[in-house]
């Protein structure tokens, strides 16, 4: 979550230099709700030692709301087509959602 974090902060710099400056929070669509709960309030205790630092990181920028962490359920994650084995039916619909047709399909012209 802190690398998406930070790709979005550079992007979020790139968007101002540009002069399109962002005016609301930048979304970082996520399907861990615990990581997503810890972000937003970082209890101390063993299963968030290792990465104090991070939740600290991530938890100034929602405060200064430059991004959200929308849920995001796992079936509704796009990503993983690229990153995992998923059943035909996901990544037939993960292709539509994406706007990708049948590439076997005959054109138009």
């Amino acid at each position: 979550m802190a690398h998406g974090v930070c790709e979005l902060l550079w992007i979020r710099r790139l968007l101002t230099k540009l002069g399109f400056k962002p005016e609301k929070p930048m979304e970082l669509h996520y399907d861990n709700k615990s990581a997503i709960d810890i972000a937003h309030n970082p209890v101390q205790h063993d299963r968030t030692k290792h990465v104090e630092v991070d939740i600290h990181f991530i938890k100034e920028k929602i405060e200064k709301k430059i991004i959200r962490l929308p849920f995001v359920k796992l079936e509704d994650q796009l990503a993983d087509i690229l990153t995992k084995v998923v059943c035909g039916r996901v990544f037939h619909d993960s292709l539509t959602k994406l706007g990708i047709g049948d590439i076997y399909a005959p054109t138009g012209g």
